[in-house]
């Protein structure tokens, strides 16, 4: 027996179609769930119908990709900017950029410049036709590039030890970290610049004195007498220059370097005077005197025929800058900066 509580009107069902696929872009969309009628005449007996409960949804990842392709497998991630493998010739740039830029070194080649070419000028204005009766008129250069190379020694020093003193140099192995390439392009750019900018100022001065002085009284320098007065002293202050640059590597330390460097550079000067004073190191008070700093320029200028050409002095530096040299490569591998 039904009673009138227990009965409910159902509503025609419509008829459904072939399922539809979802969106995309967007999760489905629950259908939408036909009308049911109320219960007539609730009664106390009568049960409570459940509640359809919402259904919960997928988590659904976000598309990558085109809005065509919106599950386009991604790739590995690309730099837009072009990485290439780095070369002598970028740390030749960087260090060329820092030598340039910092003012020590422009206002050390100029007191340089002004050195050699203000004073050999000066001293050739301030000579005659007849005190060029027995030394060649490339004379007067010498006594420029004697107070100039002070200043390429100078130079040497700061070029490394600059980088010390401020704590830059961390940054410059940070970019860089072969120190070894670091070190090579601080030679080669500091060489450069130093015997460029020298032997123009010497062949300056060289010309600037032939050229006042001249006549049937004067003596004319030959072409080793010019070779050795420009390129040859340009190339001895330079690789004086090489010298300091590896006293300063491995000082690391400009006051200390550079008053090393004045002791290399003065003492061979001094010291033979004293050293003369006893017969048994008489030979070796000579000896240093030939090779000293002063002495192997008036050779190099040619102003005593008693002198040899000054070849010898250049090859004995350039052995001690090399040696130098590769100390300071050494210590570079292995100390910490």
């Amino acid at each position: 027996m039904t009673t009138p509580y227990q009965h409910q009107s159902q509503a025609p069902v419509p008829p459904q179609g072939p399922p539809q696929s979802p969106p995309q872009a967007a999760p489905p969309m629950p259908p939408r769930q036909p009308h049911q009628a109320a219960p007539q005449h609730p009664g106390p007996h009568a049960q409570a119908q459940p509640q359809p409960q919402p259904q919960p949804q997928a988590h659904q990842p976000m598309p990558f990709g085109s809005p065509s392709q919106p599950y386009a497998a991604v790739g590995p991630y690309t730099s837009p900017i072009p990485v290439r493998r780095t070369h002598l010739g970028n740390a030749l740039a960087s260090e060329w950029t820092k030598i340039k830029s910092v003012r020590s070194t422009i206002w050390t080649l100029s007191v340089m410049v002004a050195l050699v070419a203000g004073v050999g000028l000066l001293v050739a204005a301030g000579t005659s036709d007849t005190d060029y009766n027995d030394v060649p008129t490339t004379l007067p250069g010498f006594f420029g590039i004697l107070l100039g190379q002070l200043c390429i020694v100078t130079l040497g020093v700061l070029v490394i030890t600059s980088e010390y003193g401020t704590g830059m140099i961390r940054t410059t192995f940070t970019a860089s970290p072969q120190r070894s390439r670091v070190l090579t392009a601080k030679v080669l750019v500091f060489f450069a610049l130093s015997f460029t900018t020298t032997t123009l100022a010497l062949t300056l001065v060289a010309y600037a004195s032939m050229g006042m002085h001249s006549g049937p009284e004067v003596m004319e320098p030959t072409d080793d007498q010019i070779l050795g007065a420009t390129v040859g002293a340009g190339l001895y202050v330079s690789l004086l220059g090489l010298l300091s640059l590896a006293v300063g590597s491995m000082l690391r330390h400009s006051a200390g370097a550079i008053t090393t460097m004045l002791g290399v550079v003065l003492l061979p000067s001094i010291l033979p005077a004293f050293l003369m004073m006893s017969d048994s190191l008489r030979d070796l008070g000579v000896k240093m005197q030939e090779y000293a700093s002063p002495q192997a320029l008036a050779s190099l200028f040619r102003i005593d025929d008693s002198l040899n050409s000054g070849w010898p002095q250049l090859g004995v530096l350039a052995a001690i800058a090399a040696g130098a040299l590769v100390g300071a490569y050494v210590l570079l591998e292995r100390r910490d900066v």
